[in-house]
């Protein structure tokens, strides 16, 4: 009978065990999935009305007998996903928790809880901020010389990945953090890399959807404050806890 409690890192579980708690764990995680996207489909109109809403009243066109309903279920299975990221980042917590010792299990709490403030966060800015800046310039680029039509199957998946690329890239504190309390680096060499960090910013920029420069420059100005971000989360809270010296004598 598996547990609905999370184990301890003093429990013990066997091979079999181990794979009990993860089937469990995937159960659970598939159900809760299942029923978000349940929800999201039954309030797929409500979905597609903030889809859509940085269209400015154009409405995306269809082509052929099952777009419409492939790309509602796309809307609602890329909502569905953002409503249970918490739950599912702890189930995957629950299901580590033995491998971590009581130090890095208070390291990974907080971490547990800044990841998905952080992934609202960065699907807030991709949704306010990017999607607009990138449309003014895609859909007025030679407007003239095009009959510009907006595909729905398109366009919802230019949104889902925008948004989730932008959830995605404002984990950039978390990974730092954790690479600092593991020891790979430090705040002191964060500082002497703000240069080099500059520039990947600006390569991951012109990696993410949008593919004007302007979309660029307003991706590119909360990639560097993230990093700025994490050098003094790093600074209060990356520094590695010394280990307990062992008395010989």
């Amino acid at each position: 009978m598996v547990r609905l409690r999370p184990i301890s890192h003093d429990d013990e579980l066997s091979v079999l065990g181990h794979l009990d708690e993860l089937r469990f764990r995937l159960i659970v995680s598939l159900t809760i999935f299942a029923a978000a996207l349940g929800l999201c489909l039954w309030q797929n109109h409500l979905l597609l009305q903030v889809v859509n809403a940085p269209l400015g009243g154009r409405r995306p066109i269809t082509f052929g007998v099952t777009e419409p309903f492939t790309a509602t279920f796309t809307v609602a299975a890329y909502a569905a996903v953002v409503l249970t990221l918490p739950f599912l980042l702890y189930q995957l917590y629950a299901y580590l928790l033995p491998a971590l010792s009581p130090a890095e299990r208070r390291m990974a709490l907080p971490l547990l809880l800044l990841a998905p403030v952080l992934f609202v966060g960065g699907v807030s800015f991709g949704y306010f901020v990017i999607l607009p800046v990138a449309l003014h310039f895609l859909l007025h680029f030679n407007q003239h010389q095009f009959n510009v039509q907006i595909r729905a199957r398109d366009w919802y998946g230019f949104f889902g990945i925008t948004v989730l690329a932008a959830g995605l890239v404002f984990q950039v504190p978390v990974a730092i953090l954790v690479a600092t309390r593991l020891g790979i680096t430090t705040p002191q060499k964060l500082r002497k890399k703000r240069r080099q960090a500059i520039v990947v910013c600006a390569v991951i920029a012109a990696a993410l959807p949008g593919v004007d420069p302007v979309s660029m420059l307003v991706e590119l100005v909360p990639l560097i404050a993230l990093y700025e971000l994490s050098i003094v989360l790093a600074s209060l809270f990356g520094t590695p806890r010394a280990s307990p010296v062992v008395d010989s004598s």
